[in-house]
């Protein structure tokens, strides 16, 4: 089994894959060979990955999200590295939730950034004033930053399409000073032997010298080094997730909000907060960078318009009652 998943690890890195992706592949290949008792995928096909994608919908209760990531894990597995095309996969299907999303009010928003400090609140700033996600936010580059225009250039999304989003006026001089301190920073990196970045793709090869150059740094660095998972590299990664996540949270504790919120609930208020405002939902679905409109139309849940807003039988009565005994 290790020789097969180090073949995927190989195919997954030729395509290109991200390393978050690649982790959770090569999860779901090891869960579903030892699930089958380790026996090896030639000697199964189609039922048995039914068997596995549906084990997991009745018996381990995944979201359909999981349930999609396990089978094109697995699908991956065959096709790409055993080069074995599978027949159409019938499994029981995880059952799907229609959540709407936790939207702060536009106070509890500014409250919630009043209480993030240095880096967090300018990312914070960043994720509600341009809409982006965490990932986005973090593996900005400082050459995809134009002041000029107020704009920045959003590449490697989740949809795979680069994007054009606006920054905020408001963002801009603190970026600004931002980026002054990372340059000094990248600077003395340089003067150690140090200041490459990971590049995507292979630039790295193509463009020998790009990876120290300052227009492909992270715009959010790390405060430390670390060595890069993939190449041993030891270099200055973006923040971790993890870190935002924290801070966010304790600055909504800060803020005496009670709903649960985390980083992409920036991103759901900023979509909200352009649709309360008049935006077209069209042009809110391309800032977000949302494939399809649907996904975009989950945002008008708090809007006031049609007959999404009800009177409550409770205030109509006591409507009725008050308008008897003015009369």
């Amino acid at each position: 089994m290790a020789k097969l998943l180090q073949q995927a690890r190989d195919m997954l890195r030729m395509n290109h894959y991200s390393l978050k992706t690649e982790r959770s592949y090569l999860h779901w290949m090891e869960r579903y060979i030892r699930f089958h008792k380790l026996r090896h995928p030639r000697e199964m096909g189609t039922n048995e990955v039914t068997a596995f994608v549906s084990h997991l919908a009745v018996s381990e209760h995944v979201s359909p999200s999981t349930q999609n990531q396990a089978l094109a894990g697995v699908l991956y597995l065959y096709r790409q590295v055993l080069g074995i095309e599978l027949d159409r996969i019938d499994a029981i299907r995880a059952k799907g939730e229609q959540h709407i999303p936790a939207v702060l009010s536009i106070d509890e928003t500014l409250r919630l950034l009043d209480n993030l400090q240095g880096v967090y609140r300018l990312i914070g700033d960043l994720l509600y004033g341009s809409g982006l996600r965490l990932n986005e936010a973090l593996q900005l580059r400082v050459k995809d930053v134009d002041f000029e225009h107020c704009a920045l250039t959003i590449r490697n999304t989740k949809s795979n399409r680069d994007r054009i989003v606006p920054l905020a006026r408001q963002a801009t001089e603190p970026l600004r000073l931002h980026l002054a301190k990372m340059k000094a920073q990248h600077d003395e990196d340089l003067s150690r032997g140090y200041g490459s970045v990971e590049l995507p793709y292979a630039l790295a090869k193509k463009y020998p010298n790009a990876e120290f150059e300052w227009g492909w740094q992270y715009v959010f660095p790390a405060a430390g080094f670390s060595a890069d998972p993939r190449s041993g590299v030891v270099r200055r990664h973006h923040i971790f997730e993890t870190t935002i996540q924290r801070a966010v949270k304790a600055a909504a504790r800060q803020a005496g909000i009670v709903v649960p919120v985390g980083p992409h609930t920036l991103r759901h208020c900023f979509a909200t907060h352009l649709l309360q405002s008049g935006a077209d939902i069209r042009t809110v679905q391309e800032v977000m960078g949302h494939k399809d409109v649907k996904t975009t139309m989950v945002y008008t849940h708090v809007l006031n318009r049609g007959g999404l807003v009800v009177t409550s039988p409770l205030d109509r009565c006591a409507n009725l009652v008050s308008t008897a005994r003015a009369g």
